[in-house]
C-alpha cells in the first residue's frame, strides 16, 4: 500500500511523523509532503520520506509576520500542482489551509481521505456550505471522536463516509518530581484554550500553583494581571522536547478548559501519554478519553466553579489523583499510534 500524507501547512508536525512511522512499521510505503515547520525542527523521517513541496518562500521567510500570508496565498496553487504529480495509492490530506482557494482548485486526483482535525477550522466555521462542498470531495472522513462523527453528520456529511479513528497518545515517561499541586496549562496560548479559566480555577482551588508552558499567540498581559497574587511560573515560547518533558514531570495535572471550537487536544494527548491527569471541560471530543480511561475529571463547559473544585478534589485527595493517574497510563496503553495506523490501513483498503 503506497500511502501519500499531506500537511501543506505544516500545522501538526509530531502527528504527522508519529502516524506516517506507524504505517510504515505496518508495511506501508509512506511519503509526507508538508512545508518547512516555521517554529523549530520538525521530527527526522523514521521509515518514510517526507518533502516539503507547500510554502517554500513563505514558510523561510516572515515567521508571524502578517506579511507572509499574501505570499502564501500565492505560493498555494503552485504546491496544489506538485502534490497533484505524486502518484500512490491513496492520498490522506490532514489539513486544508486555504478552503476558500480549495473550493476552486483542490480535487483529489487519487482515492482520498481528509482527517477534520479540527472539525470545521474556526477562521471558516461558519462557512459550512463551504465545508459541505470540500468534505463531499473526499471517499472517507477521519474524526477523532463520536462527537466529532455527530457534528460532521449534522451539517451533512453522509454518516458512511465517516470513520472514528480516536487520537493516539504521544507516550513519553518524564521522572516524576511534581510537587503535588502543580497545575499545568500546556500548548499554544491562544483565545480558545481558556487560559483565564485555568488561572481563575487554580485561584479558586485553593493550595495550587500553576505552570503556564507554551508559544503565545496572542498578549500574555492580560493573564498576568489576572493572575495577580497567584502563584504562577511562566515558560514561554516554542518548547522542544526536554522542555515539554520538564513540564510534564513538574506537572501534577493538566487543565484544559478551552472553548468549543475543536474535535480533539494533542496537548491533552500529550499529557496523557505522560501519565499526567487532566482536567477538561466537555466540548467537542476533548472529554472522551479522559471519561473512557477514568484519567482524571470532566465538567461542563465554561463552569470555572466546577473547573476548581475538580482541580481541588485531585490535588486534595492522594488516591483520586492516582486512580486519574492510572486512567492516563492506561489510555498510554491503548491508545497507540500501531493501533491507529491499523485502522488507517482497513480504511484505504476500502477506498483504493
Amino acid at each position: 500500500m503506497r500511502v501519500l500524507l499531506a500537511d501543506p501547512p505544516a500545522f501538526t508536525p509530531p502527528y504527522d511523523h508519529e502516524l506516517a512511522a506507524a504505517l510504515a512499521r505496518a508495511g506501508a510505503e509512506v511519503e509526507l509532503v508538508t512545508s518547512r515547520f516555521r517554529f523549530g525542527a520538525a521530527p527526522e523521517p523514521d521509515g518514510y520520506r517526507r518533502r516539503e513541496l507547500f510554502y517554500p518562500v513563505s514558510s523561510r521567510v516572515f515567521g508571524r509576520s502578517a506579511l507572509r500570508l499574501p505570499l502564501k496565498v500565492a505560493e498555494h496553487p503552485f504546491g496544489l500542482v506538485s502534490l497533484r504529480r505524486l502518484q500512490a495509492d491513496v492520498l490522506h490530506m490532514q489539513w486544508l489551509p486555504a478552503p476558500e482557494l480549495d473550493a476552486f482548485l483542490f480535487r483529489p486526483h487519487l482515492p482520498s481521505v481528509l482527517t477534520a482535525h479540527d472539525l470545521l477550522p474556526r477562521r471558516t466555521a461558519h462557512r459550512t456550505d463551504l465545508w459541505r462542498r470540500l468534505f463531499g470531495r473526499f471517499d472517507r472522513i477521519v474524526v477523532h471522536s463520536e462527537s466529532g462523527r455527530e457534528t460532521l453528520a449534522a451539517i451533512g456529511v453522509e454518516p458512511e463516509r465517516l470513520r472514528v479513528i480516536p487520537h493516539p497518545v504521544f507516550p513519553s515517561a518524564p521522572e516524576r518530581r511534581d510537587d503535588g499541586r502543580t497545575v499545568l496549562a500546556f500548548g499554544m496560548i491562544r483565545p480558545y484554550k481558556g487560559l483565564g479559566d485555568a488561572i481563575e480555577a487554580v485561584r479558586r482551588a485553593g493550595d495550587a500553583r500553576l505552570l503556564v508552558a507554551g508559544d503565545p499567540l496572542e498578549p500574555v498581559e492580560p493573564y498576568r494581571a489576572a493572575a495577580n497574587g497567584l502563584e504562577v511560573e511562566w515558560r514561554l515560547g516554542y518548547l522542544p522536547q526536554p522542555e515539554i518533558d520538564r513540564a510534564f514531570a513538574d506537572a501534577t495535572i493538566a487543565v484544559f478548559p478551552y472553548r468549543p471550537e475543536l474535535d480533539q487536544s494533542g496537548a491533552l494527548l500529550r499529557a496523557l501519554g505522560a501519565g499526567v491527569p487532566a482536567v477538561a471541560y466537555d466540548v467537542g471530543g476533548i472529554a472522551e478519553p479522559v471519561r473512557r480511561f477514568g484519567a482524571g475529571r470532566v465538567v461542563s463547559a465554561g463552569n470555572v466553579a466546577g473547573l476548581a473544585e475538580a482541580v481541588h478534589e485531585l490535588l486534595a485527595d492522594p488516591q483520586a489523583l492516582e486512580r486519574a493517574r492510572e486512567g492516563a497510563r492506561q489510555a498510554r496503553k491503548e491508545l497507540t499510534w500501531d493501533a491507529a495506523a491499523r485502522q488507517h490501513l482497513a480504511l484505504y483498503e476500502e477506498i483504493a
